[in-house]
């Protein structure tokens, strides 16, 4: 299995619909207070897109529904790694990547045993209110230094400009959720991130 240089974030199976066709080999489903039964069509409806499209979708939180649904890959952030029972996801055979902001949260993250890491934000983000300042593309080459093989995925205020500060500091994938979502033509944006990150396009093994 690889992790692809170009990860997309989105927020329902519509945008999976619309923007993996176009070439996108990783896609993350982050979706907030729905229903269950909404949840799974999402989820199945995202699954049959990116099978079609031999897409790696990732499902964010909601790991029970993701082993039920037959998906492969879970991210959880630091408050969900809480009370996630990472037994059962192990056991089922889920992938895992893991959020982390600070040195203590890398410790928490590096003790399950991740298939990746995240740090962010890299740069200031308006995707959420954040209690934590931009870490820098500094902070990347720290992170990588530590965790050693594990891919390292970079999130948080990344444009096409900015990623090749961030592949240059050690980032494996470059994670994006606003610059196309809210851009005015986000399949044009997600052409310019797919031709931006192509000399990257060497997919990084997971290990383990």
């Amino acid at each position: 299995m690889k992790l692809d240089p170009f990860y997309l974030i989105v927020d329902s199976a519509d945008w999976i619909a619309r923007l993996v066709p176009l070439g996108v080999k990783l896609v993350q489903l982050r979706i907030k207070e729905r229903t269950e039964p909404e949840l799974r069509h999402e989820i199945r409806s995202a699954l049959a897109i990116c099978l079609k499209h031999k897409c790696q979708l990732i499902i964010n939180d909601y790991w029970r529904l993701a082993i039920e649904e037959g998906s492969d890959f879970v991210h959880l952030g630091q408050e969900d790694l809480e009370t996630a029972d990472l037994k059962v996801i192990k056991a089922a055979g889920l992938r895992l990547g893991i959020s982390t902001h600070n040195s203590a949260e890398l410790q928490i993250a590096l003790a399950a045993k991740p298939d990746y890491v995240a740090l962010g934000p890299i740069y200031s983000t308006v995707l959420k209110q954040m209690q934590w300042a931009p870490q820098g593309v500094h902070r990347l080459r720290e992170w990588k230094s530590r965790i050693g093989g594990v891919p390292l995925v970079a999130i948080g205020g990344l444009n096409p400009e900015r990623i090749a500060g961030v592949f240059d500091n050690g980032a494996d994938a470059a994670a994006v959720v606003t610059d196309i979502s809210r851009n005015a033509h986000p399949e044009e944006r997600t052409s310019e991130w797919l031709a931006h990150t192509h000399q990257w396009r060497s997919p990084v093994a997971f290990t383990g």
